[in-house]
């Protein structure tokens, strides 16, 4: 996967486990456990997996403190985090290397404030007023509106669109097709017609952000739409004019918030589910997927299923639905039997013989 190996133990000393077997042995990349190779490291984070480690080829592995250690092993108390570790360490080897400065096709208006060591792609456009921060790397085909301000160590991947007065933090990373500070939906209905209501805010994205492919966060009617720090959000994703995202917080695909909606720090919203707006989010809160929510929820709440509601209520409710068919037909023929009875004594095939 890489150039440069490294020694069981030097991995271990990195992410600060107990190595388990032959220190020495030497590592020369990561995979997954199914696909992994000899010279490979590979981890186990759920025990549904430990299965394969019998049958694996990698050379090592990172694991718990439960893991039967069958090949050399790394021990440690949080074994994905410490592959993630590992598996930096390569990727570093492998990351691409955009060129600096400007392309010969982009467009850079004469007022752009440019930092250091930028690097901005083929065909993009660069508005007046802009400021782009040292470091940054703006990919081909993006669009950046005036006066927004991009930090330093960002990166845009090709076909964002930045739109005029967003303010983006540092090494934030905005995967393809990314719409920053697109209108608000919002119309005021004046008899059968829909009247546009002009949408004046901002986006403001906040430090260590990450917003996957094709997701979209909408510009305040007045105001902020604000992603606080640390916040990631998985691809195809609508966060509304004038919500308000809390730090650290993790939104799966196709999440959708609705407008003025204020979800708190470290929320985990499952794929699928929609938030109506005007709602608070309190801290910690989990919201499953596919979840409906239509009204707030406190802080430290797990809720899921239509409408949204204390998961173990939803896990009951789902339970009693999967019954339904069943009992429906019980209830079918219990009525038939009760209309039988009420016609005088129809012999019931069904009743015990007590003679």
């Amino acid at each position: 996967m890489g150039t440069r190996s490294y020694r069981l133990c030097e991995l271990a000393d990195i992410v600060g486990g107990k190595v388990v077997g032959d220190g020495d042995v030497e590592i020369c990349g990561v995979a997954g456990i199914r696909e992994a190779m000899p010279g490979d490291i590979t981890f186990i984070a759920n025990p549904r997996y430990a299965e394969f480690l019998s049958n694996t080829r990698a050379s090592a592995v990172i694991g718990g403190d439960d893991l039967s250690p069958l090949k050399p092993l790394i021990r440690i108390g949080n074994p994905y985090y410490a592959f993630l570790q590992v598996l930096n360490l390569f990727a570093v080897e492998r990351a691409v290397r955009y060129a600096r400065g400007v392309h010969e096709s982009a467009v850079v208006h004469a007022d752009v404030v440019l930092g250091d060591d930028v690097s901005i792609g083929a065909f993009c456009q660069i508005s007046a007023g802009a400021r782009i921060g040292d470091r940054t790397t703006i990919l081909p085909g993006t669009f950046v509106g005036e006066g927004c301000v991009i930090g330093p160590d960002c990166l845009i991947y090709p076909n964002v669109t930045i739109r005029e007065g967003s303010e983006i933090g540092q090494r934030v990373i905005l995967q393809p097709g990314v719409v920053v500070g697109s209108d608000g939906f919002g119309y005021a209905k004046n008899g059968v017609s829909h009247h546009k209501v002009p949408q004046i805010g901002r986006v403001v994205i906040e430090d260590d952000v990450e917003i996957g492919a094709n997701s979209c966060v909408d510009r305040a009617t007045t105001g902020e739409t604000r992603i606080r720090r640390g916040s990631k959000i998985d691809n195809l994703v609508q966060i509304a004019h004038n919500v308000v995202l809390g730090e650290d917080s993790v939104l799966a695909a196709q999440v959708g918030i609705s407008g003025s909606t204020e979800v708190g720090r470290g929320a985990v919203i499952g794929g699928q589910a929609g938030l109506a707006g005007h709602l608070t989010i309190g801290d910690g809160v989990t919201v499953g997927g596919q979840a409906g929510v239509t009204k707030s929820v406190p802080s430290g709440k797990v809720v899921s299923g239509y409408p949204a509601r204390d998961h173990s209520v939803a896990r009951r409710l789902a339970a009693c639905n999967a019954m339904l068919p069943a009992l429906f037909e019980r209830v079918k023929i219990l009525e038939q039997r009760l209309r039988e009875l009420e016609k005088g004594g129809v012999h019931d095939p069904s009743a015990k013989n007590d003679r």
